[in-house]
């Protein structure tokens, strides 16, 4: 009998190790698993019909979702703490968060004024399709999910496309503008889904980010503002659904 060769040492201690692991398989496999796991329980099986779909199960998708959505910017913060760049090495350092909040606090209401009549001008013109920016109403989880929905999109998008990317960029040697050029289109792009309107908004929204954050070298208030806004669109929706063009 053969006996098995040993896995080669690492270099990283076991604990970062494991670490990388699990944002690897939450990247992949382990979130397929869980959504595997989710939906034994609302497909028929062996006969068995599943007459509906309970709210915990529909609960359990949206927190899901969330968890393993925050994964891309999980895989960041730990590969700027493995390059020993750590967290401040992409604007993400803890040391003033009350100017992060309030600077984030006034950016969201600057960019939320200018994206309110984006968003009237893009459907008057019949070059965006509305997208209800909230999890299924009704629930008592409605408004909770909505929260945790805008704080995994804000963390994702600004430590992702922002901080991660455009520093990645500039240390490949691109000039801050193309860094932040290439950040503005890769944001436009995956919102070209809302039609026109939603890539000009949000390729303007990505040149504006991308410059403060080469300016100050900080991503909270990008990531704060991101929320905020988020937010506001959600309750903004429940409260005024029916009265406004578009909103149904």
């Amino acid at each position: 009998m053969r006996v098995a060769t040993p896995a080669p040492p690492s270099a990283l201690p076991r604990r970062a190790l494991a670490e990388e692991a699990l944002v690897v398989l939450s990247l992949s496999l382990l979130a397929s698993a869980v959504d595997a796991i989710i939906s034994l329980f609302e497909a028929p099986i062996s006969g068995v019909v599943v007459a509906s779909v309970s709210q915990s199960r529909v609960l359990a998708r949206q927190l899901t979702g969330v968890t393993f959505g925050l994964a891309p910017a999980w895989l960041c913060w730990y590969l700027v703490r493995r390059s020993g760049e750590g967290r401040a090495g992409i604007g993400l350092a803890l040391d003033r968060p009350r100017r992060d909040l309030v600077a984030g606090a006034v950016l969201a209401a600057v960019v939320g004024l200018a994206g309110v009549g984006v968003y009237l001008g893009a459907v008057a013109l019949g070059v965006n399709r509305f997208v209800v920016p909230v999890p299924p109403i009704g629930h008592w989880w409605t408004v909770p999910v909505l929260l945790l929905r805008a704080i995994e999109a804000g963390v994702v998008e600004e430590v992702v496309a922002v901080a991660y990317l455009v520093t990645r960029l500039q240390q490949l040697r691109a000039t801050p503008a193309a860094a932040v050029g290439a950040s503005a289109l890769l944001r436009g792009a995956y919102h070209l889904y809302q039609g026109l309107g939603g890539f000009v908004g949000n390729l303007a929204m990505g040149l504006l980010f991308g410059a403060l954050f080469v300016r100050t070298r900080r991503a909270w208030p990008l990531v704060v503002a991101h929320v905020l806004l988020d937010v506001g669109a959600g309750v903004g929706y429940l409260l005024l659904r029916g009265r406004l063009p578009g909103l149904v």
